[in-house]
């Protein structure tokens, strides 16, 4: 079985204070809870975080890093220092550091690599935006930035990534792809990867979706049969509405 995991995106927001709060605030809601539960929080209270979620169902992690060791890079992070600092995994390849910082499929290729050589786990994300979807290049582009950021990862290497699709159109918008989209463009992935990587991995891969994720949303999405977590942004901002999708089950039953 696929591993299943709920991430919360905080993006640039909390303090390690509020970042420690949080994490005493949801621990006591994850008792019965069997997914995996990743927190990617910024550079600042990975630290804290960290210490924050020992001993519980938490996993920190971080939401960028250099694709050097180390140098001359000011103002960069590298994966060393996320992991000295207690992080676990790492964002790699998300459409705010693609559109809004200018990051290339190469760049980001030679961040999984690192990550992955380091000891880190990517959680590596690619998306089409509105205008490709509207001109039928969801597919292409999907596959395009699939194979350019995992270049020269082996199918062993392979086992360490986890996927996110994330359509552009849909993060911070409010607009959501539908489950039935979202399934599609995941089903689109799975085959990308067992035809580059072997139907091993294929089967192995987890692919969360991110995108406007929401409690309302959460249970349908989670029910179609490739969409095996999702990447949550401003609904794991607060204890109870990342709660709420974390019990995403809960929402199905009505309970």
């Amino acid at each position: 079985m696929r591993e299943r995991i709920i991430a919360g995106n905080w993006k640039m927001h909390k303090t390690s204070a509020e970042a420690v709060s949080f994490i005493k605030g949801l621990t006591p809601c994850l008792a019965d809870v069997s997914d995996a539960i990743f927190l990617a929080v910024p550079f600042t209270t990975v630290e804290a975080a960290a210490k924050a979620a020992e001993g519980t169902k938490v996993v920190v992690g971080a939401q960028n890093m250099c694709d050097a060791a180390s140098g001359a890079f000011t103002g960069e992070v590298s994966a060393e220092m996320l992991k000295a600092a207690g992080a676990h995994f790492v964002i790699v390849g998300h459409s705010e550091r693609r559109h809004l910082f200018g990051e290339t499929d190469a760049l980001v290729n030679r961040k999984v690599l690192r990550a992955v050589e380091e000891g880190l786990r990517p959680l590596l994300c690619v998306g089409e935006t509105l205008l490709q979807r509207e001109e039928g290049l969801a597919q292409e582009t999907l596959e395009q930035q699939l194979c350019a950021s995992l270049a020269q990862v082996t199918p062993d290497l392979l086992s360490r990534v986890i996927l996110a699709y994330e359509p552009v159109w849909a993060i911070g918008t409010g607009r959501t792809a539908t489950p039935d989209m979202a399934q599609q463009a995941h089903q689109h992935l799975r085959h990308v990867i067992e035809e580059h990587w072997g139907s091993g991995a294929a089967a192995k891969t987890s692919i969360l979706y991110g995108g406007s994720v929401k409690s309302s949303n959460a249970a349908a999405l989670m029910a179609e049969s490739d969409i095996d977590g999702l990447l949550v942004g401003g609904a794991s901002l607060e204890v109870d509405s990342f709660s709420q999708i974390i019990h995403y089950h809960s929402l199905v039953s009505g309970s």
